[in-house]
């Protein structure tokens, strides 16, 4: 059985989350996208050369998760060759047997518009900050305004702008448990499923 679900949205507003408990509910492979610019980011050198030569091994590094590797990821995926070099990768894993569910900025709108089910997963950036905060510690004030400055960059870029696909369920988060997104991005996936 070949089954895509697309979750996409901003830092922070719990699309990994629902996307690993979703990807465990239904027995699907679960990509983090993100964690691939992370890795090519992370690497350092010439981006486009890390994107073309990223192993399995680059998305197990520890600091991936960190603010600093998450600017480096916006920063190089407005390289319109880093994303060409990631694009193949991310389409082959989404039509893989057995059902996928990847996460990500452009998954419903550019890598995946033929997915079965698009989920949009966003929060007000106070509430997406103060998660961030809660993970990553710092000033909260500087949180809040990397996550808006993140954003807005995410949303103006050229190349595959952040925006819901025009078939996507919209999950707000931001007065959700994490149990009730989890439930209604299950719902959604169900309901599609028939």
């Amino acid at each position: 059985m070949i089954f895509t679900v697309a979750i996409d949205g901003p830092a922070a507003a719990g699309k990994g989350t629902i996307s690993r408990a979703v990807a465990a509910h239904f027995g699907f492979a679960h990509l983090d996208t993100g964690l691939l610019y992370r890795a090519v980011g992370a690497k350092g050198g010439d981006p486009v050369e890390a994107a073309r030569s990223l192993t399995d091994d680059d998305l197990k590094r520890d600091d991936l998760r960190t603010l600093g590797a998450g600017q480096a990821a916006s920063r190089v995926a407005v390289i319109p060759e880093v994303r060409a070099a990631l694009v193949d990768f991310q389409r082959g894993f989404a039509r893989r047997e057995g059902g996928a569910v990847l996460d990500g900025r452009d998954i419903g709108t550019v890598i995946c518009p033929e997915a079965e089910v698009k989920l949009y997963v966003t929060a007000s950036a106070a509430v997406r900050a103060h998660r961030r905060w809660l993970e990553v510690g710092g000033d909260e004030g500087q949180v809040l305004a990397e996550v808006i400055e993140r954003d807005k960059r995410d949303a103006e870029r050229t190349t595959a702008p952040l925006r819901p696909a025009e078939d996507a369920v919209l999950l707000d988060t931001s007065e959700m448990t994490v149990t009730e997104a989890v439930d209604r991005a299950i719902k959604a996936v169900l309901s599609a499923r028939g």
